[in-house]
């Protein structure tokens, strides 16, 4: 039986006039990967600053956090010893090279200089920074301040990670480097919450996920699952038209459902062999066929339109 590692019910935060957390309910299981998705603006750097104490929720007596046990609100240091955190953006001390970066960190927790000397031996080595241990932070790549930042937070060899888009304008070797990492620590026993606007991210990593908007929660469970159980398994894209082109009427008896956005459109249908009929009655267009997937799932539910936050 899965053991809960954080629990939140009732969640609000409100900034002034704006509720940026809405009510919002999830559980993360111990060992697991979950995440956090959502437009600019969802409220979801906000939930992750409530649940390890760096900022306070609305005062409500139904209101519920529990983090292995322990309440941000009265054990807040004790959460951030057992966890590693990551922010959006790396914060290392560019006058600083990589070694120093990581034994200025394990001073805090105590380390003694051959224990933190060993750590970070380890770390470097397991985040392949380890000819880069005495370069100064600013010779460094992007991808290598953010390996870098997540070695950081490993220090301590935390039993909860919190990553708030680790990955956001890194090169795709990068990112699956990354991805192999916090696979390789999920299995070690590490409990992983994520946020991410790459949707593939999620669903390479995630055991569960919630997509939230405007600080509600709008759906929640496994990415194949949620799939499956919300959209059809194909998409039609054809891109680059003009919106009294397609003849979109009548194409219920063939359960194929049409959305137009902007100059595309978008075709979905459990039948492959009907999409194809219906992409082949586009003469003058390139059409193609592919699997639904989490992105458009995210479309469905939060919109294609920006909203006032983005």
């Amino acid at each position: 039986m899965n053991e809960t590692a954080i629990l939140v019910k009732n969640l609000n935060k409100t900034f002034k006039s704006l509720k940026a957390v809405d009510n919002l309910d999830f559980h993360v299981y111990k060992t697991e990967c979950f995440g956090l998705l959502g437009p600019n603006g969802a409220g979801k750097t906000t939930t992750m600053k409530l649940l390890y104490g760096k900022s306070e929720f609305d005062p409500n007596q139904d209101t519920v956090i529990s983090i292995f046990g322990n309440s941000p609100q009265t054990n807040a240091l004790t959460i951030k010893a057992f966890s590693g955190i990551i922010p959006q953006q790396d914060n290392l001390d560019t006058e600083l090279n990589v070694a120093d970066n990581l034994s200025v960190y394990a001073q805090f927790y105590g380390f003694s200089r051959k224990e933190a000397k060993k750590r970070i031996d380890e770390l470097l080595d397991f985040m392949e920074l380890q000819e880069k241990a005495k370069v100064k932070i600013k010779e460094l790549s992007g991808g290598m301040q953010r390996r870098l930042t997540i070695a950081r937070a490993l220090l301590n060899k935390p039993k909860l990670l919190i990553l708030d888009e680790p990955t956001t304008g890194l090169d795709p070797q990068v990112r699956h480097l990354i991805w192999n990492k916090l696979r390789e620590l999920k299995e070690s026993g590490v409990t992983i919450l994520i946020t991410t606007h790459y949707m593939d991210e999620a669903f390479n990593l995630c055991d569960r996920i919630i997509i939230m908007d405007k600080g509600r929660k709008l759906i929640e469970g496994k990415p194949r699952e949620l799939l499956s159980e919300n959209l059809e398994k194909f998409v039609l894209e054809i891109h680059g038209i003009k919106k009294e082109s397609p003849d979109c009427s009548n194409l219920d008896k063939e359960n194929i459902r049409c959305e137009f956005h902007g100059d595309s459109l978008y075709a979905f249908s459990d039948n492959v062999e009907n999409l194809s009929r219906f992409g082949e009655s586009f003469k003058d267009y390139v059409y193609h066929i592919r699997h639904a997937n989490l992105e458009d799932l995210f479309l469905k539910v939060t919109g294609r339109s920006l909203n006032e936050l983005q």
